[in-house]
């Protein structure tokens, strides 16, 4: 199959998906942009490979949210983070985190329904809720991290990794998931 007909393809199946998809997609582009936009306009000189791999990576998840363009994304935004922005939590942090939550939410919701495909609300149901955990969560482990941080308090990094896995369980169990086999 040559590339004009993989396009063509993938443009029959983006005219027949339903809103539902589209959405999710538009998403993932919102959430993705806004998670690499935060840094580049901090005070600190983020690493100018960061965007040259990370746009290209997003425009891959939009396309195609099953690949590892997904992953890589969501590796290179924070390791632009890691090299090169101050130690303290900030505000920026905050929503480049949630940004970045979106977007792996969202990517993993997306990689499951084929583009092609009509997705009826109550699928939409179960994210919902995992969703909004997650995101109102990131702000309240980071202020909780600040505080124990600046509270030098012995055994500081478990309760930051406690409260983290607290989140995580808290996430599970709220998308419905059960720790036996079915």
């Amino acid at each position: 199959m040559s590339i004009a007909e993989r396009i063509s393809s993938w443009l029959a199946q983006v005219r027949a998906s339903g809103r539902a998809v589209l959405l999710v997609r538009l998403v993932i582009a919102a959430a993705g942009t806004v998670a690499l936009v935060v840094p580049a306009v901090q005070s600190w000189d983020q690493a100018d490979l960061i965007p040259l791999v990370a746009v290209p990576m997003l425009v891959a998840t939009v396309a195609l949210p099953d690949s590892p363009a997904g992953l890589i994304f969501l590796l290179v935004v924070p390791a632009g983070w890691l090299m090169r922005a101050p130690g303290e939590l900030s505000w920026s942090l905050a929503v480049t985190a949630i940004a970045l939550v979106v977007v792996h939410l969202a990517t993993a919701f997306a990689a499951q329904v084929p583009s092609y495909a009509r997705v009826h609300r109550d699928a939409l149901r179960r994210w919902w809720l995992p969703g909004a955990i997650a995101a109102l969560i990131v702000p309240v482990v980071a202020v909780a991290a600040a505080l124990v941080q600046g509270a030098d308090v012995p055994g500081s990094l478990l309760i930051t990794v406690g409260a983290l896995l607290l989140a995580t369980v808290t996430i599970w169990f709220a998308a419905g998931q059960r720790l036996g086999r079915d």
